[in-house]
C-alpha cells in the first residue's frame, strides 16, 4: 500500500518482488498451497504461544511454518500467495485461445500476440543478439556531445532513462496542472548508497555488480581487457550521479523536491545540456513550467557532459540499453541479470518461470487491456458494492476520531474534515479504458513488441504535460495486487487484483474483511493526513493548513513513532529506518484505530455475532491483520527492504500497529508483565 504523488518512480509493490526478469516466483506445479478461500482458518496460527508473548507468531506460526521460502523469492508472504493467484486468472486470459483467433489489429489479438512472441523461446535464442545490434551499431556512431546528448533522447523515448527520469505529474502548488518533473536516476544499483557505504553487505553488492557489468560486455563480445575498461567508465559516471542524489529519507522531504523552474532557469543551471533540444526530441517542445526535483543532480549533468568523454558516454549507453534488454534476449542474458537483482540482492536462487516474467512485462506495455479483460471475468459487481460499504463506514469512523482529538485545534479540523469528505474512492477498474490502437504488436518479434510498448506508453506520458490533470487517470492496472492514496487528486484507489482473500471476503464475516481489507482502505485514508499528505489540501495544492501548534503537537506524536521503529531490528543488526517508514506507519497505526473503529459501526448496524471458531469478533479483527502480514523473509531481502522501502517489514507492520492500538489490549486482556503489554501512556495514537 501506497501513497502516490510526486514520486511516481518510487512506489514500491507491497510484495517486493524483482520483475525485471530477476527474483520471482515459482510455477504453479511447485508444493506451495493456493491462498485459503476460507475467511478464517485457526490451523494458521500457533495456540502453543501466548498473544501477549508475539502476537505475530499466535496469529500467523502455523503458516509461517508451512509456508517455507522456495528458491525463487527474497520473501514468501500472504500478498505472494494473492499474487501467484492473480498470475493464474491473467494467464488465463492471455493464453485464451479466442485471442489469437480474434481480428487482427484487435487489442485482444495483440494481447495473445504479445504473450506468444515472449513465450517462443526457440526463436528468442535463435535470433540472439539480433534485436540489439542495431541500437548498439547506432552507440557505436556516436562522435560528438551533441550525439551524446541525441542519443540520450533516443532512450528516453523508448522508456530507458538513463542519466535522469522525466515524468509528468501534478504541479504541487496548483494540482489541476499537469507539468514535467525531472528526477534523478541513471544508476544500475537500486540504492545510492550502494555506491559508498563501507559495511560488508554494500561491499559484496558492489562486486556482484561489477561482475554484472563485466559478465554483459563479454556477452556482447568484448574481450576482458574490454569488460573492465567499460566497467571503469560506467563506474566513474553512475558513482557521480549517485554522490549528487538525494537518499530515500531526502526524497519524502517535499520542500526539497519542489524546485519549479522554466526552461531558461534550467539552462542556467545546467548550461552543458541543450534542454530545449532534448524537449524537443522526446516531441514535449516548450514544457513550461516544470518541476526540478533535484537541482544539484541537474547541475551535475552539466559537469558530467563537460567533463567525461565520448567514448565514455558509449560505454555509459552501451550498458543501459543493454540492461534495460537483458530480460528480452537469450537465457545468458537474463540468468546475468538475475545472479545480480535476484541473488545477489535478494538471495533468490532461482528464477521465476518463463511465463510470468513475460506477464510482468506486459503489464508495463498493454496492462490495462489486460485489466479489462480480467474485470469482466474476475471481478463481480458486488465486490464493488460491498467496499464502498466498508469505505463508507472507514470514512464515518476518522470523521468522528478527528472530530474528538485533543491536539488539534477547531479551526484545523473543520479543514481536515472538509479535506477528508471530499476524498475520491476508485475501485476495481477506470471508467475510460486506455485506446491501444497506435500500439503496433508483431507475432513473433517479442523484443520490437517490448520496445514498442515502452515507446507507446513513453508517448502517453510526455502528452500529459502542459494538459490539465485528468481525474480518470489510474497509476495502477486493474489487476494489481495493491491500493494507494495521491494527495494531488485527494484520492484513495483499490485496484480489483488486491480484492480477494486474505484481504477481501465477499462472503467473509465483518470483522475478517474490516480487520483485512478495511485496515487497508483506513491506511490510504490516513495516507491523507500522514508526514507528506498533511500537506495538501482538499483540492490536491501544497498549502499548510494547520496551525503552528497543532503541526508542533503532531511533532511531537510523530517523532515518537519514529523513536519506536528505530529500535526494531532485522538480521540481528540492521535497524528499520524509522524516517523512511515514517509515511506507512502513521498510515498503519491510523489504519488500525479507524477500521476497529468501522468494524464496530458494521456490528451495530448487522449485528453482534459472537464468538465464531472460539474468536470473538475483536478478537478476528487482529488476527485477521496480521494474517494480511504473514511473511518468510531471507536476510538479503530484509536488508533490502529496509534500505529501500518507505514500508516497515511486515512483522513490525504488525506488531508496531498493535503497540499503538489501544483495543487490542482489551481484547486479548494482555497483562502488564507480558512482553508485548505497552503502558497506556507510551501507546502513540495520532489519529
Amino acid at each position: 500500500m501506497n501513497s502516490v504523488n510526486v514520486l511516481r518512480f518510487t512506489i514500491i509493490i507491497a510484495i517486493l518482488i524483482t520483475l525485471s526478469g530477476c527474483a520471482g516466483l515459482v510455477s504453479k506445479d511447485s508444493d506451495i498451497p493456493e491462498p485459503d478461500e476460507v475467511s478464517f482458518n485457526p490451523a494458521f496460527m500457533d495456540l502453543s504461544v501466548k498473544p501477549g508473548d508475539d502476537f505475530y507468531r499466535y496469529a500467523n506460526g502455523g503458516w509461517l511454518d508451512s509456508n517455507p521460502i522456495p528458491p525463487a523469492f527474497g520473501s514468501y508472504s500472504t500478498f505472494t500467495e494473492l499474487w501467484i493467484k492473480n498470475n493464474e486468472l491473467v494467464k488465463s486470459i492471455v493464453t485464451d485461445p479466442v485471442l489469437q483467433e480474434a481480428e487482427p489489429g484487435s487489442v485482444q489479438r495483440k494481447i495473445g500476440d504479445f504473450y506468444g512472441s515472449g513465450m517462443d523461446t526457440l526463436v528468442i535464442e535463435e535470433l540472439g543478439m539480433g534485436p540489439i545490434r542495431a541500437e548498439l551499431a547506432a552507440i557505436d556512431r556516436i562522435t560528438t556531445m551533441d550525439d551524446v546528448q541525441e542519443y540520450l533522447s533516443r532512450l528516453h523515448r523508448q522508456n530507458i532513462f538513463a542519466l535522469f527520469n522525466i515524468y509528468p505529474d501534478s504541479d504541487d502548488k496548483e494540482a489541476s496542472k499537469i507539468i514535467a518533473q525531472l528526477q534523478q536516476g541513471g544508476i544500475g544499483m537500486t540504492n545510492r548508497d550502494y555506491y559508498f557505504n563501507e559495511d560488508d553487505r554494500s561491499s559484496g553488492i558492489r562486486q556482484a555488480y561489477e561482475t554484472y557489468i563485466k559478465t554483459i560486455f563479454g556477452l556482447i563480445d568484448r574481450d576482458d581487457a574490454g569488460a573492465e575498461v567499460a566497467f571503469q567508465a560506467i563506474w566513474k559516471i553512475e558513482a557521480s550521479l549517485a554522490e549528487h542524489s538525494l537518499n530515500n529519507v531526502e526524497l519524502r522531504d517535499l520542500e526539497k523536491n519542489y524546485n519549479p523552474m522554466h526552461i531558461k532557469e534550467l539552462r542556467d543551471l545546467s548550461p552543458a545540456f541543450e534542454w530545449m533540444i532534448y524537449f524537443q526530441r522526446i516531441d514535449v517542445g516548450d514544457p513550461g513550467l516544470m518541476n526540478v526535483r533535484q537541482p544539484e543532480f541537474i547541475r551535475n549533468i552539466s559537469i558530467l557532459l563537460s567533463e567525461v568523454p565520448v567514448e565514455d558516454w558509449r560505454e555509459y549507453f552501451r550498458w543501459e540499453y543493454v540492461r534495460a534488454m537483458s530480460g528480452l534476449l537469450t537465457r545468458d542474458f537474463q540468468e546475468a541479470s538475475f545472479a545480480f537483482y535476484g541473488t545477489a540482492m535478494q538471495g533468490s536462487t532461482e528464477m521465476q518461470p518463463r511465463w510470468r516474467r513475460v506477464l510482468a512485462t506486459m503489464e508495463g506495455s498493454i496492462g490495462e487491456a489486460i485489466g479489462q479483460e480480467y474485470v469482466a471475468r474476475h471481478f463481480p459487481p458486488a465486490a464493488k458494492q460491498r467496499m464502498l460499504v466498508l469505505v463508507e463506514d472507514l470514512r464515518t469512523a476518522y470523521a468522528a476520531r478527528i472530530e474528538a482529538l485533543d491536539w488539534m485545534k477547531p479551526e484545523t479540523k473543520a479543514q481536515a474534515l472538509a479535506k477528508l469528505n471530499t476524498m475520491k474512492v476508485k475501485i476495481g477498474y477506470p471508467d475510460e479504458w486506455t485506446d491501444y490502437n497506435e500500439l503496433e504488436i508483431e507475432a513473433g518479434a517479442y523484443a520490437e513488441n517490448v520496445v514498442a510498448g515502452r515507446s507507446f506508453v513513453f508517448r502517453q506520458e510526455m502528452d500529459k504535460i502542459g494538459k490539465p490533470l485528468d481525474p480518470g487517470d489510474w497509476f495502477m492496472t486493474p489487476q494489481t495486487v495493491n491500493a494507494y492514496y495521491s494527495p494531488n487528486y485527494n484520492e484513495i484507489v483499490f485496484p480489483a487484483g488486491i480484492l480477494q482473500p486474505p484481504m477481501f471476503y465477499l462472503e467473509g464475516d465483518d470483522a475478517v474483511n474490516y480487520g483485512g481489507i478495511g485496515m487497508v482502505i483506513g491506511h490510504e485514508f490516513t495516507h491523507g493526513f500522514d508526514d507528506q499528505g498533511r500537506y495538501f489540501d482538499a483540492q490536491g495544492n501544497r498549502e499548510d493548513w494547520w496551525s503552528e501548534a497543532d503541526a508542533a503537537n503532531f511533532k511531537v506524536l510523530t517523532d515518537r513513532l519514529v523513536e519506536q521503529y528505530n529500535h526494531y531490528m532485522v538480521a540481528d543488526t540492521v535497524p528499520v529506518n524509522g524516517e523512511l517508514t515514517l509515511g506507512e506507519n502513521i498510515a498503519d497505526v491510523g489504519g488500525m484505530a479507524i477500521a476497529y473503529d468501522a468494524l464496530q459501526i458494521a456490528l451495530e448496524r448487522n449485528g453482534h455475532p459472537g464468538e465464531i471458531d472460539g474468536f470473538t469478533p475483536e478478537q478476528r479483527f487482529y488476527l485477521s491483520f496480521a494474517r494480511v502480514w504473514a511473511s518468510n523473509d531471507r536476510d538479503e531481502a530484509l536488508i533490502q527492504r529496509v534500505m529501500e522501502d518507505p514500508h516497515s517489514p511486515r512483522r513490525y507492520r504488525v506488531i508496531g500497529t498493535i503497540a499503538n492500538s489501544n483495543p487490542f489490549f482489551t481484547a486479548f486482556d494482555l497483562q502488564a508483565d507480558e512482553p508485548m503489554y505497552v503502558a497506556p501512556e507510551d501507546r502513540i495514537i495520532i489519529w
